[in-house]
């Protein structure tokens, strides 16, 4: 029997390519990826699922090789030998630039496409960051802040976001990047509210 260290998940995984991307969204295969938060065999998940150990084992496979499960340990039963994985993280999360749209060449303070990419961005690089925290044994310190406002008119919503830029300006100045400091990129952004949402309110 042979058995690897550290068989607990990470928190999160970035996907950054197609193919594995496809492989981690296909309904199977993110079932047996919700299952493998805790180790399992294709046996056990046979017992599990409902369904043949046989079919189980290929997609097994396949997501090992994707890198998407490794193996926890192997085990001698009668005829065959049990191999024991586990998902590396306990959630997956695909680089938004696989859904296309690339780099917006405008930084439109209004445009929802900058949003939408500067928000990929984050999602892209806090993840990457984060593992390599977790890797570490260490925290990522991050800050978020959210709120909910209204607008009576279009004119009131310019009119917010200019006094809010003036705010964060001022703010901002007193923290400028420089030797010896730890960076941090600084992201605002509003949408319009979906309903049966609400932020957290700011202390």
């Amino acid at each position: 029997m042979s058995t690897t260290q550290n068989p607990s998940p990470d928190q999160t995984a970035l996907i950054e390519d197609i193919d594995r991307a496809l492989l981690a969204l296909s309904p199977l295969k993110r079932q047996l990826l919700e299952a493998l938060r805790e180790p399992g065999s294709a046996a056990s998940l046979s017992k599990r699922l409902d369904l043949p150990r046989q079919k189980l084992g290929y997609h097994l496979r396949a997501l090992e090789a994707a890198g998407l499960v490794r193996l926890v340990e192997e085990k001698r039963r009668r005829g065959f030998t049990e191999r024991v994985l586990v998902a590396v993280a306990e959630a997956f999360v695909i680089d938004p630039a696989l859904l296309g749209g690339g780099e917006v060449a405008a930084q439109d303070r209004y445009a929802a496409d900058h949003l939408v990419a500067a928000a990929g961005t984050i999602v892209r690089e806090v993840t990457r960051m984060r593992s390599a925290a977790e890797a570490k044994g260490q925290r990522l310190l991050t800050l978020t802040i959210e709120s909910d406002v209204g607008f009576e008119k279009p004119q009131d919503f310019e009119t917010f976001s200019q006094e809010l830029a003036e705010v964060i300006a001022s703010v901002a100045a007193r923290y400028a990047p420089a030797a010896g400091k730890r960076g941090y990129h600084l992201m605002l952004g509003a949408h319009p509210a979906v309903a049966n949402t609400k932020s957290k309110p700011i202390n």
